[in-house]
């Protein structure tokens, strides 16, 4: 690839970004005067939910894995992603005897977990109740963070694990140690073998784009819901463009 096209790639990737960017502050401003419309049903969501008030109840823990994908790469989506679903599991679960655990294989996902964790409870009135051990750093490679989240699910009397982030194949280990202790488990990844092996083995499988969509389900802000109906309007544009370059094709234009 050559300068020119290479500049040219560049700004029509800024272009789409600030495109998108701009459809994501007009809807945060125009929610703010009326309702989002309603969100198509994901039963893995629905689920979320109802399994954290069971799990408070009974007493047990809730897992929520982040993945051993770093801040800086093109995995970043997804772990952002898991930490706003931590952020709302930990809001909801604060009230538990015993809060939920974060995984992750990477240090400075570890870190951030810890500080979301303890904003949650700071917020909430909780602060002395905040542990640094419920933001782990499992393992640094695929398998020993694999072989690092096992005791937990073994032995720490997990309900629910929820899986968002980046994987491999080595999540075919967790999801079957999960089954083994009949945890439920809600997992989505950017990783589309990693999707595969969920698909398979875990009890709500997040496919696609729905893993980006955790944030608008589980209401963690109006920029979430934004960036759903930004998504829907970038499609339909997308869809336009190939329907209507399909169309000059057909008629020899271009």
């Amino acid at each position: 690839m050559n300068l020119s096209n290479t500049l040219g790639a560049g700004v029509l990737g800024l272009v789409f970004v600030l495109v998108f960017f701009g459809l994501m502050i007009l809807f945060v401003v125009y929610g703010r005067t009326r309702p989002a419309g309603a969100l198509r049903p994901i039963r893995a969501f629905d689920r979320l939910r109802r399994e954290i008030g069971l799990a408070v109840e009974a007493g047990k823990r809730l897992h929520v894995s982040l993945g051993r994908g770093g801040l800086v790469g093109m995995e970043d989506g997804s772990a952002l992603v898991g930490l706003a679903i931590l952020e709302r599991v930990s809001r909801t679960a604060s009230v538990s005897d015993r809060p939920p655990v974060t995984t992750s294989g990477d240090g400075s996902l570890a870190i951030l977990s810890q500080d979301t964790t303890r904003s949650v409870f700071q917020s909430v009135g909780a602060e002395n109740q905040y542990d640094p051990s419920f933001g782990r750093l499992a393992g640094l490679t695929p398998f020993a963070y694999a072989a690092g989240v096992l005791p937990i699910l073994f032995d720490e009397q997990v309900a629910m694990s929820v899986l968002a982030g980046h994987y491999g194949s080595e999540i075919a280990l967790i999801a079957d140690a999960a089954n083994r202790t009949s945890s439920v488990t809600l997992a989505g990844s950017d990783d589309i073998n990693a999707q595969a092996v969920m698909y398979a083995t875990t009890d709500e499988p997040l496919i696609g784009e729905e893993l980006y969509a955790a944030g608008a389900y589980l209401k963690s802000g109006p920029a979430h819901m934004a960036s759903i109906q930004a998504q829907d309007i970038i499609r339909w544009v997308i869809v336009a463009i190939i329907l209507a370059g399909a169309a000059l094709k057909l008629v020899g234009v271009i």
